[in-house]
């Protein structure tokens, strides 16, 4: 995706907020890595030369130059084509991009208050250029004269696809809009994209300030990898001879399903749920509620009633009532399963502590322990047969039975941190189709979660092919000093998850850079049915072997992780969907009055009728999905339950002609992962499916019909 469409994209600075910047800059005339011509291997950043001091005057550069390129096409004199307008746009602003994937990716990877410090100073800078590209009067001329002759054009389809949809782009960001209202646009833009900085900066700050410090008496049930790793934290933090346990995924999850202290869980997880909520410097309650009141001002500035309607017109749900519709008939069944399964629940607490109510602290562990005895399935039994190593190695073999490719680790080259791994990808011809990155552990410098970036994009420049260079980031359990990194199952799919996101961009085959992007709720598809061959019988058989003897993962094993498959999902199918659901209450939203963010939670979760004992996935406080950075998922969070209706109803495919089909899977690369953002959504996917989508296969798999 070029500049112009990420700035169009909404997405604003990657990253997080900071301090005003007050570090040192390059000196004048000094060479800076950022603005050179990067000759190095696979044309990776110069990573062992950037420093933070570059940033600034390579962005101001990149800056400078789209502004440049913009007046060139929006100021020539001769009659706009194709040519000079619609590709000269789709190539406008390649250096400024080039800067903002490698910032934007530090600032997710590896943050520093100087980094931080930039991103708050360019913020406003950047979200002017984009209103100034897009509220260009004479640019957005030229593009409504070729769209409104586009019948009398002859493009091909790719190209017609371009053109319709910069100008849907600048239709969608202002550019017919009255001067008054487009200058209104411009102050909502700026500050959107200062409020999503501060909230995740305010996020940073309240997952890392909490710490749980143990000693010898508090550390009832606590499994033997949990606690190597909390030692090493402790020691790391100065704490020897102490345990410490985090907000990090594979600290606190863990330890809600292990420890037998009730208290110590409560403050662990009550930690967690209230971030943002504190009243302190770093309270995001305020920030996320001027946010959504400000996107329902900038959708009404646009012609729509509120801000789901904006967003979802872009989609493949098109509309708020196609979106609750699938919400609202998946919650019915699921809340009901889950009441089931918290009653279950209950009776083991009732066990161990006579005349407490089940709470949010409770499920985890209680949940572990009745699939443990249900079931025969022990979290610290099953990680010694997926290591971090045998898992990654299974995801290449699972791409290479279905599509060919082969990833080879490239050593010696520059990389952003010394955790990365790099891997050269080649096609079944033995061609070059990209470079895969992978950084797979938590660490304070780097955001929650799990998700699949780049540093390049795929696009056709000058007759050349340029290969993407993509990257898969996560925070996953690390090793120890006596152990290597050891998996949950939760974090092998994962894996595989982020894994599909890569395939998507490394078989990118598309012209034009702006179209190298598909619908939100479109973009998981590739990504969650990847999923379902990390546990299939056939696939663990390739690669989970203990990691001491060697040796595969016993059958009866196995067998366990298959009949469990439906444990738990009602809790699992409720969180989701009432975040999901939470979501579009903030975004749905007709005026712009000032909610109080906890009351304007509690009030949508007991109008669903959510059960004290389970939680959204994501609260508001810490909804960075929606509201941090340029809050991508906002009003898309339900994307991930659309696109399993795909994943499922696709992956039947390949359940009925075999899991590593030849024809199924050379069709689902060209119809599905090859043609990116060129075709309409449910175009491709009728073309692989050779019929919409079905409901049925997802209902099944979460035990819902």
């Amino acid at each position: 995706m070029n500049s112009w469409c990420l700035l169009l994209a909404g997405l604003g600075v990657m990253g997080l907020g900071g301090l005003a910047w007050a570090g040192t800059q390059a000196a004048p005339g000094e060479a800076n890595p950022l603005l050179e011509e990067w000759t190095g291997p696979f044309g990776l950043p110069p990573f062992d030369r950037i420093e933070e001091r570059h940033f600034p005057p390579a962005l101001e550069a990149g800056i400078a130059a789209q502004r440049a390129e913009i007046a060139a096409i929006a100021d020539s004199p001769e009659a706009p084509s194709f040519a000079n307008t619609i590709e000269a746009l789709d190539r406008a602003g390649d250096l400024l991009l080039r800067v903002r994937m490698v910032f934007g990716n530090l600032l997710g990877t590896d943050v520093t208050e100087g980094l931080q410090a930039i991103a708050r100073d360019f913020s406003p800078k950047l979200s002017a250029l984009s209103d100034d590209v897009i509220q260009n009067p004479k640019l957005f001329g030229r593009i409504k004269a070729l769209y409104d002759q586009r019948a009398q054009l002859k493009l091909a389809p790719e190209q017609l696809r371009l053109l319709e949809e910069t100008h849907k782009g600048f239709v969608r960001g202002g550019a017919g809009l009255a001067p008054e209202k487009q200058a209104r646009l411009r102050q909502i833009n700026a500050k959107l994209s200062m409020l999503g900085l501060q909230f995740g900066d305010n996020l940073l700050k309240e997952t890392n300030d909490f710490r749980l410090v143990l000693d010898q008496t508090q550390l009832a049930g606590l499994t033997e990898q949990q606690l190597a790793g909390a030692a090493q934290e402790a020691k790391a933090a100065g704490l020897e001879g102490r345990w410490l346990f985090t907000l990090q995924w594979p600290s606190i999850f863990p330890f809600l399903g292990s420890s037998q202290v009730r208290d110590l869980r409560e403050q662990l997880q009550r930690a967690y749920a209230t971030r943002g909520t504190h009243g302190n410097d770093a309270d995001n309650q305020a920030n996320l509620a001027q946010q959504a009141a400000l996107r329902v001002e900038k959708a009404q500035l646009l012609g729509y009633q509120s801000w789901a309607q904006f967003v979802l017109e872009d989609s493949m749900a098109r509309t708020p009532a196609a979106v609750t519709d699938l919400l609202d008939r998946l919650w019915k069944p699921a809340l009901a399963r889950a009441v089931r399964e918290s009653e279950q629940l209950q009776e083991a607490l009732d066990v161990d502590v006579q005349g407490e109510v089940l709470q949010p602290w409770d499920w985890f562990y209680y949940a572990e322990q009745i699939r443990r005895t249900e079931y025969g399935l022990d979290d610290a039994e099953l990680r010694p047969y997926f290591e971090l190593n045998n898992v990654v190695q299974g995801a290449f073999e699972v791409a290479k039975r279905l599509y060919g490719v082969t990833f080879k680790e490239v050593q010696g080259v520059p990389l952003y941190h010394p955790e990365a791994r790099a891997y050269e990808v080649l096609d079944r011809d033995g061609s070059h189709l990209g470079l895969f990155l992978t950084d797979y552990h938590p660490r304070a410098s780097k955001r929650g979660g799990a998700w699949c970036g780049g540093f390049r994009d795929q696009y056709v420049r000058d007759g050349k092919d340029v290969r993407p260079i993509v990257t898969n980031v996560g925070n996953f359990t690390k090793p120890t000093a006596g152990k290597p990194a050891l998996l949950s199952l939760e974090e092998t799919e994962t894996l595989f998850h982020e894994f599909g996101h890569a395939l998507h961009s490394l078989f990118s085959r598309v012209h034009y850079a702006s179209l190298g992007s598909v619908p939100r709720d479109f973009v998981e598809l590739p990504s969650q049915i990847m999923e379902n061959w990390a546990l299939d019988p056939q696939v663990l058989a390739l690669y989970a072997r203990h990691y001491q003897t060697g040796k595969p993962i016993p059958a009866a094993l196995v067998d366990k992780v298959r009949k469990a498959r439906l444990f738990n999902q009602g809790f699992l199918t409720v969180e989701y969907l009432a975040a999901a659901l939470l979501d579009m209450a903030w975004h749905s939203l007709e005026d712009t009055k000032p909610r109080e963010a906890d009351v304007f939670e509690a009030e949508a979760m007991n109008g669903l009728g959510l059960i004290p004992a389970i939680l959204p996935r994501y609260r508001s406080g810490y909804f960075n999905h929606i509201f941090g950075g340029g809050g991508a998922y906002s009003a898309g969070y339900y994307s991930y339950i659309w696109s399993e209706v795909l994943d499922a109803d696709a992956f039947a495919a390949f359940e009925e002609r075999g899991l590593f089909d030849q024809a199924t899977a050379t069709a689902f690369r060209r119809e599905i992962l090859e043609p990116v953002g060129t075709r309409e959504a449910a175009d491709m996917y009728r073309a692989f499916r050779g019929r919409d989508p079905q409901v049925a296969p997802l209902l099944k798999r979460r035990g819902l019909d």
